[in-house]
């Protein structure tokens, strides 16, 4: 062959190659979604585990309302999730009191507020660390020693929550969407956000946990919609027919049923928002 021959059928077999349909890619807000979903199916399974070896104390803190599972997710808003019980630091509060009330309140940061209530900024453990780390490293003897011992000065020099925080701080409102609310978590990779009303002022406080929960039921409440919602009510199935076991989002049913109930009762548990996979152990009759 010689080299003209070599060229066009180099050119064939590249025009060939493009003419070929690849993969279909994947929409970029499905795939977003789709990393959402696993995200919190991840993290609703490590809560559930964490929550189980905790106090129930802390557990009890952490709980949804149980009126939020109630509403459907598109609807559920972060004022169904939040908590109302949430205090502001004021700008001028000290450096030693601000890393003394997250220490005692066990909080990872707290919201700065002026004096109308408003947000105006963040302050986290980070922020005091960053700020102990300069301080130790001053080269004035003494500096770290003095700023912690009891006779600082209001202040003092590791100065307030106002020369500290992080503004402006990163806020929803109560009626916005919690899956949204969730994204903005992820996104922004903080553990809670403050809610605040119309004017700025805030009204509220939901941590990355609450809202994960609200999203992913726990697998006993969907079992729960299997049997009495999906058989009882819709199908008139007798769940004594069934047996319906859930982890992790994954529904597996096994029994024996009528030939054409078989179908009907897979596709309305796929149906389930919360619902991950169904496996089908059923034996048709």
């Amino acid at each position: 062959m010689d080299d003209r021959n070599a060229r066009e059928a180099g050119t064939t077999s590249a025009e060939a190659r493009r003419a070929v349909p690849g993969l279909a890619p994947k929409p970029a807000e499905e795939f977003r979604q789709d990393l959402m979903v696993r995200y919190l199916q991840a993290m609703a399974s490590q809560s559930a585990e964490a929550a189980a070896r905790e106090p129930a104390t802390t557990a009890a803190r952490a709980a949804v309302p149980p009126a939020a599972h109630a509403i459907p997710v598109p609807e559920l808003q972060v004022r169904h999730v939040m908590r109302r019980t949430v205090a502001g630091i004021s700008a001028d509060t000290p450096f030693l009191e601000v890393a003394r009330l997250l220490a005692r309140e066990q909080v990872g940061a707290a919201p700065v507020v002026d004096a109308d209530q408003r947000v105006i900024g963040v302050i986290a453990e980070s922020d005091l660390l960053a700020r102990a780390a300069s301080l130790a490293s001053d080269e004035r003897p003494g500096t770290f020693e003095r700023l912690f011992g009891r006779r600082q000065a209001p202040g003092g020099d590791g100065g307030t929550a106002a020369t500290l925080m992080t503004a402006p701080a990163l806020t929803v409102h109560p009626w916005t969407h919690v899956l949204e609310a969730a994204r903005t978590a992820a996104h922004s990779r903080i553990r809670q956000i403050y809610v605040t009303d119309h004017k700025g002022t805030l009204v509220g406080v939901v941590s990355r946990s609450e809202l994960l929960h609200a999203l992913v039921r726990e697998d006993a409440a969907v079992r729960e919609e299997v049997v009495s919602k999906i058989m009882k009510e819709e199908l008139g199935i007798d769940p004594a027919r069934v047996d319906v076991q859930v982890r992790n989002g994954t529904v597996t049913l096994s029994g024996s049923l009528d030939a054409e109930a078989v179908p009907r009762l897979t596709e309305a548990v796929a149906g389930i928002p919360d619902v991950v996979e169904v496996v089908d152990h059923l034996i048709a009759v």
